[in-house]
């Protein structure tokens, strides 16, 4: 955005200074050369005067001693021509004029008649200046006076006034340059501290907010709608928060008396039931984890202390063994395929919770007798795999799987909420993870969990 107001400041700036300062090096270039043709008319003025004195007293002694001290002065030659057209000075045998033009303006003057001035160009086109002027004596023409001029010094002249015009146009650009970034860090300060103090929210800062002074009037209602939007979603966040440690401390003291209990039934059964009371048991451990990890959530998210290395294909064969008895419901078998170790540095609770979800829905939309296949693998990429033969989804549904509430019209006769994947999304990213979802060849949906690395955090 700086970039824009710079641009949207600048290039108006850097046009208005093209069209004046060239318009005005023009009319520089244009003075300049007037007042050299100017100069150098005068000078020929007073040159024909002597010249007509010298051509009448048949001597240019006098003449051609001013045209002398003249040249060393001015570097200028002035030559006087008789009415033949020859010159008339005593370097006669050196050569004069050269060039047809000088000759034709010769031929113009001993006419009767005055050459016109040159038009103005531009300095690189503004050539030596040749000037000849008829002398008259009663009406009648005796000579002419050739002036043939240097144009070095006036276009060095042209040459400064333009670089000072260019060094003046530089100096106004970067004081507007100045100007500009100074307005665009007034007018953008309120914006960087909007974006810093959304970021601030994402990463869980409630409490950031931004100064109702901040900026120009036009962006303090965007502040005061900001801050407002931010003190709502933090009465939101609290309230969540505040249902998530309730529910959560709630459900903690049933849970205990239950395992209580069963640690009293394990008591009176003895060793007749003793692996389902060790089911049990593991279960309601499990829940406590949960209840642990939703605590975490409610108190400000996970941190990076709650993960630890964890071994996938452990993870996946566990939960494999813990739905086999409700797969069994519906005729349902598990393939589990792991590597001896595959090891993420994760929170174990929340990549168990995850999976748990997408067994869920496994289980719901595998047909009866189908086969729910579990996989994990290990290296720098560990994943879990999760893919049963049901229905699937349409390829254009694969986008929706993953969204709250969202469920296939053609599964809306199966009991559940459509939460399943959404969850299971939420619980993975909050570990660094990804959920994938996609339709293998043979039908069915497969559902992936990219996990962190061991040495990744």
């Amino acid at each position: 955005m700086r970039r824009r107001l710079i641009v949207v400041f600048l290039v108006p700036l850097v046009l208005v200074l093209t069209v004046l300062g060239g318009a005005y090096a023009w009319s520089a270039a244009r003075s300049v050369q007037q007042e050299f043709y100017a100069e150098q008319l005068g000078d020929l003025s007073y040159f024909v005067t002597t010249a007509r004195q010298a051509l009448l007293a048949g001597r240019s002694e006098v003449f051609d001693g001013e045209a002398q001290r003249y040249r060393e002065l001015y570097g200028t030659r002035v030559v006087i021509v008789d009415r033949a057209g020859r010159p008339w000075a005593p370097d006669t045998a050196q050569p004069v004029f050269d060039g047809p033009e000088i000759e034709a303006q010769i031929r113009l003057a001993l006419s009767g008649r005055r050459g016109e001035l040159p038009q103005n160009a531009l300095p690189w086109q503004f050539s030596d200046l040749s000037l000849v002027e008829p002398v008259f004596d009663g009406g009648d023409v005796i000579g002419a006076v050739v002036m043939s001029a240097s144009v070095d010094v006036p276009r060095a002249e042209i040459g400064r006034q333009w670089l000072l015009i260019v060094a003046v146009a530089a100096l106004v650009i970067a004081a507007g340059l100045l100007v500009v970034f100074r307005l665009a860090g007034w007018v953008l300060r309120p914006v960087r501290r909007l974006d810093q103090a959304m970021e601030a929210m994402e990463r869980g800062d409630m409490d950031a907010r931004i100064a109702d002074d901040t900026g120009p009037a036009e962006l303090h209602r965007m502040i005061l709608m900001f801050n407002r939007m931010a003190d709502e979603i933090e009465r939101v966040v609290a309230r969540q928060q505040e249902f998530a440690l309730n529910a959560s401390h709630e459900l903690r003291n049933p849970l205990n008396a239950l395992l209580l209990r069963v640690e009293v039934l394990a008591a009176d059964l003895g060793t007749a039931g003793a692996a389902d009371v060790e089911k049990i048991r593991e279960e309601g451990q499990r829940m406590t984890r949960i209840l642990d990890t939703l605590l975490g959530f409610a108190r400000g998210a996970v941190r990076d202390s709650d993960f630890e290395d964890v071994d996938l294909s452990a993870l996946v064969a566990r939960r494999a063994e813990a739905w086999r008895d409700v797969a069994a419901r519906k005729g349902l078998r598990f393939a589990v395929q792991r590597p001896p170790r595959a090891i993420s540095r994760v929170d174990e609770a929340i990549v168990e919770s995850a999976l748990d979800a997408v067994i869920d829905n496994a289980v719901k939309f595998s047909p009866p007798g189908g086969l729910i296949e579990l996989s994990a693998c290990g290296g720098d990429a560990p994943r879990i795999t999760v893919r049963d033969h049901g229905p699937g989804l349409e390829p254009a549904e694969l986008e929706q799987a993953s969204d709250r509430f969202w469920r296939s019209a053609r599964n809306q006769n199966v009991p559940g909420s459509g939460l399943g994947l959404a969850i299971a999304t939420d619980l993975l990213r909050s570990v660094g993870g990804r959920l994938h979802v996609d339709s293998p060849e043979g039908g069915g949906l497969r559902v992936k969990f990219d996990l962190p690395g061991a040495g990744e955090r």
